[in-house]
């Protein structure tokens, strides 16, 4: 009896330290990521990729970005999550009210800025749990929350995969090692899942996808940007907005957001390629 009141404790706590303190929230609706006139170019080479982006996302909504490539919208993501290959050289972002490029990156995504790989890497000899957790535990440090030991991790987790309808094999396999192109993908929406993070992009998360894939990844992506969690897509294809409506569409070209609307500029685009724009 002794033991198992123990365990029940133990317990308890575990659910209570994952669940964490309470966090206070901005009004839904506030603006998550203003980005103004921003231009970057290619640390290495020198030439201008970004000349101008200017967008703003508030709480709760969900923006795509299409254009043909070349057009800068991966470089767009890369500059946001501080990648070194590129340099800013004008413009400002703002993330949750704090001057995002002063940030390294690690502390952007600490501070809640997650960015999905079109082609995720495999991490051999690494455990997707002791990966997960490890980044759980940085975000939570950065929060002022207290780290989660392997088993209070685990009953943090458990109920995400449940959330996400994925297999819980996917713990015990090394960080993409072996993975199909879906399952690549259905992991980066786990690592989402676990960092909690309040602007999230997805650098063209439908490539490769077949329609079974497609349809279980856009399942799962809804789940999360349900409430006040900005989302940021890049896409080529219609058929990732047909499952992830997004509140707003914007057409990039030569670095810059040319045009905004809402989904039927995707339709458009579908029917007639970018002349059907012009």
């Amino acid at each position: 009896l002794t033991r198992a009141r123990g365990a029940s404790s133990r317990a308890a706590r575990a659910a209570s330290r994952a669940v964490g303190p309470v966090v206070v929230r901005a009004a839904k609706g506030d603006v998550l990521l203003e980005v103004k006139d921003l231009t970057a170019k290619v640390a290495e080479t020198g030439e201008t990729i970004l000349n101008g982006v200017t967008l703003t996302i508030k709480e709760g909504e969900t923006h795509a970005i299409m254009g043909k490539n070349g057009s800068g919208k991966s470089t767009f993501t890369k500059v946001l999550v501080g990648h070194p290959s590129y340099e800013v050289t004008g413009g400002t972002a703002v993330f949750k009210g704090k001057d995002l490029l002063a940030m390294d990156p690690e502390d952007r995504a600490r501070e809640g800025l997650f960015l999905s790989f079109q082609s995720p890497i495999e991490v051999p000899g690494v455990s997707n749990t002791d990966f997960l957790r490890m980044m759980c535990n940085e975000r939570r440090k950065a929060r002022g929350e207290e780290e989660l030991d392997p088993l209070e991790f685990y009953g943090f987790l458990t109920p995400k995969l449940d959330q996400l309808n994925m297999d819980p094999s996917f713990l015990a396999r090394n960080v993409n090692e072996g993975f199909s192109g879906g399952e690549k993908k259905r992991n980066e929406i786990l690592q989402l899942a676990v960092m909690e993070s309040e602007m999230s992009i997805l650098d063209e998360i439908d490539s490769g996808l077949d329609v079974d894939a497609l349809r279980d990844v856009a399942a799962a992506v809804n789940v999360l940007k349900e409430g006040d969690k900005g989302l940021l897509l890049i896409t080529h294809y219609q058929r990732l907005l047909d499952a992830i409506h997004p509140d707003f569409v914007h057409v990039m070209e030569k670095g810059k957001i040319t045009q905004t609307g809402d989904k039927s500029i995707a339709s458009k685009l579908e029917e007639g390629g970018f002349a059907s724009l012009a």
